[in-house]
């Protein structure tokens, strides 16, 4: 059996749902906004168990593989109780989806290479791919020695919270004393386009991004013209590249962020565990809600079970 564990009112959730739907797969939605009408029960002796769901009654050792992009609930105004138990019913199905004898895409536990993009990153550069000289400090003549060494310098958040990269200007070269308070990732600016590959188990997807835009996901921000995305095929030892370090980090899906630089080498930023991908899907028509349904139909076996 196979079950998706997320928001349906959260697009890629419901893209890969509906992918499901189409491809006539029985499989069962567990809606988090609806976590507090649910019961989920586990022993302490073994993986099996239940989850009662909407009428349903799921025995989590029929569970062959899993979908999960878990957000933060919808609660209803003045849901005390029932946003007490869906925080309950939602840590209890995480601890169990990190040790499920199944396929699970994404673990919780196998998304936290993220939480620290310093730490990722020698994670990446382990894998043989190029990543961009970086700098993470709270000390402003550090940062105006790396500036001094590469000229053009971005910077973004040094965890996996979301964040905007910006260019380092000259407005903030004057404002540098504010690292004192907190730590920030500094790192040379690489030229060249965008390349956003999707790894879906053996599979890799793939959109060429083209923008002037520092950060393209904030072009309409920056007032220049909306990137342009067409779909790509990375040469060979990439794309394997790719996929071994998704297998690596134990993701059996994942958005990896490149930029192709004009000498042809492939520098790798970060990877995404748990990639909102219907922004590539939909712009450079990859079927990537269909790859993540055959990947769960193949379900768990010796090779895939991570």
């Amino acid at each position: 059996m196979i079950v998706l564990y997320g928001r349906l009112d959260d697009r890629p959730f419901a893209q890969v749902a509906e992918a499901a739907g189409q491809a006539g797969v029985e499989h069962q939605v567990v809606d988090q906004n609806r976590l507090g009408r649910c019961r989920l029960v586990t022993r302490s002796d073994g993986p099996g168990g239940r989850l009662d769901a909407d009428g349903l009654r799921i025995a989590l050792e029929d569970i062959t593989a899993l979908y999960t992009r878990p957000l933060q609930p919808r609660y209803r105004s003045g849901a005390g109780p029932e946003q007490a138990r869906a925080a309950g019913v939602h840590q209890r199905l995480v601890d169990w989806l990190d040790g499920a004898p199944a396929l699970v895409v994404n673990r919780p536990c196998a998304m936290e290479s993220n939480s620290s993009k310093p730490y990722q990153s020698q994670l990446i550069a382990r894998a043989g791919f190029l990543v961009p000289d970086t700098l993470v400090t709270n000390e402003p003549d550090d940062v105006r020695e790396f500036v001094a060494r590469h000229g053009r310098v971005i910077y973004k958040s040094v965890s996996g919270v979301r964040s905007i990269v910006r260019d380092l200007t000259a407005a903030d070269e004057d404002r540098l004393d504010l690292v004192r308070h907190l730590p920030t990732q500094f790192q040379e600016y690489v030229p060249g386009p965008d390349v956003r590959v999707h790894v879906v188990g053996d599979r890799v997807l793939a959109a060429q991004v083209e923008s002037t835009a520092t950060d393209y996901r904030y072009a309409t921000r920056d007032e220049v013209p909306p990137p342009r995305l067409h779909r790509v095929d990375p040469p060979t030892d990439v794309s394997e590249r790719c996929v071994a370090l998704a297998a690596a980090l134990r993701l059996p899906f994942a958005g990896i962020d490149l930029r192709v630089r004009p000498d042809c080498a492939w520098v790798c930023f970060e990877v995404n565990p748990m990639p909102g991908f219907t922004y590539y899907q939909d712009r450079a028509g990859l079927p990537i809600a269909s790859a993540v349904v055959d990947l769960l139909i193949r379900g768990a076996s010796a090779d895939n079970l991570v």
